[in-house]
């Protein structure tokens, strides 16, 4: 069942991935707008724009009926999510298979099973996957927090059930932390994914985070190898790599032949990425989460790789078996991606929309640029505040750091504040360059390194 027309279900520069994606397998494609952002790069290359609502993302881009309707009625055979939004709702993937259309991604009772945290921990232990000692499940109200906490042993991580990219989630160090963090990251959960339900895991301090990729066609699945994004602010990534320098061969060889028992054990359908912690002191590492969709740092795999996985999920999705098996993935080089935010962070990284009045984006051997931006393009302050992301590969870490220095001395934004003299002053912090980092490190070294815009 070849695929010809993709509704794209999403904005910025994965709407932009998408549509090149489909372009070159010669599927039209159909670009969702909210009434803010009809001038953005996506609805300009688009074969059509449909407009679903206005500016506020719950009106538009998270509006499942609009969003469907707007699919049906373009005269769509399929529905890309992208990442973010309505990319894991398993409500929308249902709904859109019971409209006629495909969804390009795993079927609904996947992400629906993987989507729950406390229910994906417990289907990766019965695929032999190790993972962070934990609560059985979901804790329901501080009686049961408190018992779990104390059988798990403090430091416990509260996590939201439902969610991921960090919301929802607290640290605490003792039972009297509990009846303060519990009811706060359920609030916060539920506003974020309207699930305050919450699980508890041991507290990793210096844990790194490691991810692997995987592509399945709902038989078989393969992976890509992994990735590692330990340098984060807040829990949000910041910088990524492909792969990890942090692991030694047997440990890579371990979790990634981890990943694709699980990605078979629930039978994934696309592209998919599974996050774990790993523990460098000990040699441990733990499955987290599975992610149900592209991940924003897909195109270090890409890079190492040569394999775009947005084109393949298109072909997954439009019946095609998985084309390769694991012999066919050979990794050359280290690719590393840094996000470009529209965010100042001489102002505790304040989040700063504005037009963008000139732009030099770098180029040459071995960098990638995926962006939305062009000179005059208004940011709207209604959304992530993600502008770009540069890329680079090389034959070897040293190098791609290399390249990447001189890929953001190219590089220039004029018009609002972004994060590019953070990544500037990361590449000369020797921590950085040696790659002695984790997950907490990030945080710690701002407290310690005011920077200017």
């Amino acid at each position: 069942m070849a695929l010809r027309r993709i509704f794209v279900a999403n904005r910025g520069e994965i709407a932009l991935r998408i549509g090149r994606a489909a372009r070159e397998l010669g599927i039209e494609t159909v670009q969702a707008v909210s009434a803010a952002d009809r001038e953005m790069l996506p609805a300009r290359l688009a074969d059509a724009v449909v407009e679903v609502g206005p500016a506020h993302a719950g009106k538009s881009y998270l509006n499942k009926e609009a969003m469907l309707r707007a699919a049906v009625e373009s005269g769509c055979d399929a529905v890309h999510p992208g990442y973010g939004f309505l990319a894991e709702n398993a409500d929308f993937a249902a709904m859109v298979e019971a409209a006629g259309l495909t969804f390009i991604g795993p079927a609904p009772e996947t992400i629906r099973q993987m989507g729950d945290k406390a229910t994906a921990r417990a289907v990766a232990a019965g695929a032999g996957v190790p993972t962070v000692p934990g609560s059985e499940g979901r804790v329901e109200g501080l009686d049961a927090a408190r018992a779990a906490a104390e059988a798990i042993g403090f430091p416990v991580m509260i996590k939201a059930a439902a969610g991921g990219g960090g919301r929802g989630i607290r640290v605490a160090q003792g039972p009297d932390d509990l009846d303060v963090l519990i009811p706060q990251a359920a609030a916060e959960a539920k506003a974020a994914f309207g699930d305050g339900g919450l699980y508890l895991e041991r507290f990793v301090a210096r844990a790194r985070h490691v991810e692997v990729q995987v592509l399945g066609d709902g038989r078989e699945a393969i992976h890509l190898y992994e990735r590692e994004c330990s340098l984060q602010r807040r829990r949000q990534k910041v910088w990524e790599e492909a792969p990890a320098a942090c692991l030694p061969a047997d440990a890579r060889e371990a979790l990634c032949t981890s990943a694709v028992w699980l990605a078979r054990a629930v039978g994934y359908r696309g592209a998919g990425t599974l996050e774990y912690l790993y523990d460098s002191e000990s040699g441990e590492f733990f499955f987290i989460e599975m992610n149900t969709r592209i991940q924003v740092e897909h195109p270090v795999t890409e890079m190492i790789t040569g394999i775009d996985l947005v084109r393949e999920m298109i072909r997954i999705a439009g019946g095609e078996p998985l084309r390769l098996g694991q012999a066919d993935i050979r990794p050359r080089g280290h690719a590393i991606e840094v996000r470009i935010n529209a965010e100042d962070p001489a102002d505790g990284f304040r989040p700063a929309p504005g037009t963008i009045k000139a732009l030099s984006l770098p180029g040459g051997p071995g960098v990638r640029v995926d962006t939305m931006l062009y000179p005059g393009y208004a940011v709207p302050p209604f959304y992530d505040s993600l502008l770009a992301k540069l890329v680079v590969h090389d034959e070897t870490r040293e190098a791609a750091l290399a390249r990447l220095g001189r890929a953001l001395g190219e590089c220039a934004v004029e018009g609002l504040p972004t994060t590019l003299a953070l990544h500037r002053a990361l590449l000369a912090d020797p921590a950085v360059r040696a790659g002695d980092t984790h997950t907490r490190w990030l945080e710690a070294w701002l407290d310690a390194h005011p920077l200017d815009t």
